[in-house]
């Protein structure tokens, strides 16, 4: 009786609050390293083919959004393990077809060198394709939010966005944001730690406690 041996190693996967992968990759808009986006947020995604249409609805999306993240200090970058030939002609396909242009870079990861990096390959979903993984990486390079969805079913760009506004907004005020919490609406003080900090925060005016480790405030 012969046993057959599966590969059950699982793809290498980044964390969070670490630094995230570099890469030196060849994108659509020449070389990009990870580098070249340290002093600004960065939003790294990856799709499973070109000329797919969720990945279309997806790419026309972050193309019609791109202005509102750059508003943020944010740059996009898409990637898949395709050519940069390929990138291209799928980019003017968007254009003539959709009337879309699509302003960001995207990395032509044919050695799947990024993909197995940044855990973009689930075994479980394909040995060949990444899927649709998104990565936020904060000015100073470190990773700190991760996004995963089955190739079947498209992302919410708006629910990017969102994040993003929420990890800016916790680390400009030292705060925390609730489930679905939008620019503009009450954040969470974080619970004080001693008695004497929790009587001073229920006596503090500008906090709404509810009880004494659940209290917000108005930016």
């Amino acid at each position: 009786m012969t046993t057959e041996t599966q590969n059950t190693t699982a793809p290498a996967m980044p964390r969070l609050n670490e630094p995230a992968p570099a890469f030196d990759a060849v994108t659509t808009h020449g070389r990009r390293t990870l580098e070249d986006y340290r002093g600004r947020w960065l939003v790294l995604f990856s799709h499973p083919a070109d000329f797919t249409p969720v990945c279309t609805t997806e790419f026309m999306a972050f193309a019609k959004r791109q202005s509102d993240f750059q508003a943020l200090d944010c740059e996009l970058l898409g990637l898949s393990i395709d050519s940069h030939f390929s990138h291209v002609a799928w980019m003017r396909n968007i254009k003539e077809r959709f009337g879309v242009e699509i302003g960001f870079p995207i990395i032509a990861d044919l050695s799947m060198r990024v993909a197995h990096d940044y855990g973009m390959i689930q075994p479980g979903a394909s040995d060949t394709s990444a899927v649709r993984a998104t990565f936020v990486i904060d000015p100073q390079g470190v990773l700190r939010a991760m996004l995963y969805y089955p190739m079947s079913n498209g992302r919410s760009v708006d629910e990017i966005l969102r994040l993003l506004r929420a990890l800016q907004t916790t680390d400009t005020h030292g705060v925390a944001t609730p489930e679905n919490w939008h620019q503009g609406e009450a954040v969470i003080v974080p619970p004080p730690a001693t008695v004497e900090a929790v009587e001073q925060r229920v006596a503090d005016s500008d906090c709404e406690c509810t009880d004494w480790y659940f209290c917000t405030k108005q930016l």
